[in-house]
């Protein structure tokens, strides 16, 4: 049995901050070339597409491009740069640095900017124009905030040391603690603070997550700081990180953020982003001991939610 080893570093550089696909070749399967099991993994691409794509040279091994009868070797490496696809609406907020040392870098993100390359959005977004910006291309994230949310997210500036910063969420390490703006329901008001624990799945296909029967797999503490015009100025500090967690506790209060086109129902797609309005829910501050260091880090956000300190304005808006 072949076993697996590390991936070498890729021969291919990054494109707008975006690294190349990485593709490990399975260590059991009988194609006779790369070729072969290339055109069986990609056949949605279409008749043709891998064969233009190898005749190109856009097909590259450690040992250099990948032609028509390269023999296939299991557990080997191939790498290539996706297709570009459509030009990439510009989310027209900057990433903010709140803070940059040779280990770490901490980044305000905007509303409607996705943290990594996902789907869609690959060059719009707070990783690549982080590399970009700060020249900084082996720059990775720590963890991650929902592309509609706003605030503090914490980036790696040492390959060497992901692990260790990454380790601090999976330990449940780092202190998080959101911002959020809903109405202001007095039968809710008097129910906080409160912690709500549920279970919250989230299937791949459907936007939204959902509460089900089982054992909690999410909690998040919830308190209300501020009332004022209708409004509530929730503060919100989660114990876990799942998908939508906060946006789903808030709605099972009958609370849903202001802003949130997904909860309590998803809206209809397609219809262009509204940057006027964006989810009502902010990052507002990360503390941790620095696993290098030991030293006690905090980093807040500078951001405002808009119906919070505009509340006229955001009902103009809508």
């Amino acid at each position: 049995m072949v076993r697996r080893k590390p991936a070498p570093v890729s021969p291919l550089p990054q494109r707008d901050g975006i690294d190349p696909v990485h593709v490990r070749l399975p260590l059991e399967g009988g194609w006779p070339t790369v070729r072969a099991y290339l055109e069986e993994r990609y056949a949605a691409a279409g008749d043709g597409r891998i064969a233009a794509m190898l005749a190109a040279g856009e097909f590259v091994a450690p040992d250099g491009p990948v032609t028509d009868g390269t023999p296939y070797r299991p557990g080997g490496h191939v790498w290539f740069h996706r297709e570009p696809g459509p030009p990439e609406p510009v989310v027209p907020f900057p990433v903010e640095v709140l803070y940059r040392d040779e280990r770490i870098v901490v980044a305000d993100k905007p509303h409607f900017l996705a943290t990594t390359p996902r789907g869609s959005h690959a060059t719009e977004t707070a990783l690549a124009r982080l590399r970009r910006d700060l020249d900084l291309p082996r720059l990775s994230p720590a963890h991650r905030l929902d592309r509609l949310t706003a605030g503090v997210v914490l980036f790696v500036a040492d390959p060497a040391l992901r692990g260790a910063y990454q380790g601090l969420f999976e330990r449940r390490e780092a202190v998080k603690e959101y911002e959020a703006v809903a109405r202001h329901e007095e039968a809710a008001a008097a129910l906080l603070p409160t912690v709500v624990r549920s279970r919250i799945r989230k299937d791949r296909g459907r936007l939204d997550a959902y509460e089900e029967p089982g054992e909690p797999n999410a909690e998040s503490r919830i308190e209300l700081v501020g009332a004022r015009g209708g409004l509530g100025r929730y503060r919100l500090a989660p114990r876990t990180g799942r998908t939508h967690q906060l946006r789903v506790h808030m709605n099972r209060l009958g609370l849903p953020i202001l802003g949130d086109p997904l909860y309590p129902e998803v809206l209809a797609g397609n219809v262009p982003e509204d940057y006027r309005r964006p989810l009502q829910l902010l990052a507002r501050s990360l503390e941790f001991t620095d696993p290098v260091g030991g030293e006690r880090r905090r980093f807040v956000s500078g951001r405002a939610l808009a119906a919070w300190q505009d509340p006229e304005g955001w009902a103009a808006a809508g």
